[in-house]
This record gives C-alpha cells, sequence and structure tokens, in this order.
C-alpha cells in the first residue's frame, strides 16, 4: 500500500489522528484505520474485518455509496463513518486492481485541481 500510495504524484507519509497517514497537498486521503473497541463491539455476531485495514477517501457520499455498491470484497464501512466521504478496505481481502483504483481515486479526491489535471493529462498518453 505505502508503495502505490508515495508513487502518486506530490505524497507524503505522515501521521494524523496518531496513524500512519498518506497526504496530498496537506489532505489526507488515505490511512491505516485499525478498529476501536467501540467499533469492534458494533459489529456484534457478524465477522470483524482482520489484517490491515485503510481508510479512503471518496470524492463525495454519492461517490461512497456508488462503492460500496460495487459490491467489491473487502471494501466495506461502519457507523463510525456515516456521513464521511470515505471507505474501509480490508486490505488481505481486496483484490490489488481494486485497491488501486480506489486509492487513485482517493488521491483524485484530495489532491489540488492543477495536479490532478496533469496527472490525468499524463495517464491519458500512456
Amino acid at each position: 500500500m505505502a508503495a502505490l500510495a508515495t508513487a502518486l504524484p506530490g505524497v507524503e507519509e505522515g501521521t494524523k489522528w496518531n496513524r500512519r497517514t498518506w497526504l496530498v497537498a496537506g489532505a489526507g486521503f488515505c490511512a491505516i484505520r485499525p478498529f476501536s473497541k467501540a467499533d469492534v463491539k458494533r459489529f456484534g455476531d457478524a465477522r470483524v474485518p482482520g489484517g490491515t485495514i485503510a481508510s479512503l477517501a471518496t470524492d463525495d457520499l454519492a461517490e461512497k455509496e456508488a462503492v460500496l455498491a460495487a459490491g467489491h470484497a473487502g471494501v466495506f464501512t461502519i457507523p463510525h463513518f456515516d456521513g464521511h466521504p470515505a471507505v474501509l478496505v480490508e486490505l488481505d481481502v481486496v483484490d490489488r486492481s481494486v485497491f488501486g483504483e480506489l486509492l487513485e481515486d482517493a488521491w483524485l479526491a484530495k489532491a489540488p485541481r492543477a495536479l490532478a489535471a496533469t496527472y490525468l493529462t499524463r495517464e491519458e498518453r500512456r
């Protein structure tokens, strides 16, 4: 995950809310998001996703709902994220290409417009 995140333009790794976070222009777009005891309790009898969990920004709540509706294995949300434009990803479960797309979309959601436009133009030429 770190290698994919830092390969995007202008990305810095840092710490936000005491969590390893990847930022572009000071805005976090991806972070390691361990569950709190309250999060775990809310799962009740359901399986608690394991391994490393990442939170990824979405552009808005409509994009979040579209990502969740796609039904990708390992992509989910929790009540703590209600009303927040982000999804959670179980890294041991999600398909690598799906994660790459979600990570890029998260970066695009937070990157300055000029940087995002330059990046997209470069990607179209590939």
